[in-house]
């Protein structure tokens, strides 16, 4: 859906309301307002930066993923260590 609204003289732009309500833009919210090829976005900031992030990372096992992290570092290391003993710069 689009809107259309008047920029008054010292550059006040009125939110239409049901952006207003869909987007929870409250009196003393804050806007980003980017630019970027000829195009003006306006994104709603939230009130609380870290509560919007609250529960963000409920899914994601840490562990699992510093293991397979562990799993390849130590494959790379054993290509190493190969590729050494290959040259005779290290004896197994």
């Amino acid at each position: 859906m689009s809107y259309i609204a008047k920029v008054s003289s010292k550059g006040w732009v009125v939110i239409p309301k049901p952006l207003r309500d869909q987007y929870r833009i409250l009196p003393g919210s804050k806007l980003l307002f980017t630019e970027r090829d000829n195009k003006l976005t306006i994104i709603p900031l939230p009130q609380d930066p870290v509560r919007s992030f609250r529960g963000m990372l409920k899914n994601y096992s840490l562990v699992q993923e510093l293991l397979k992290s562990r799993k390849e570092d130590e494959s790379i290391e054993e290509i190493r260590v190969r590729q050494l003993c290959d040259t005779g710069l290290l004896s197994e």
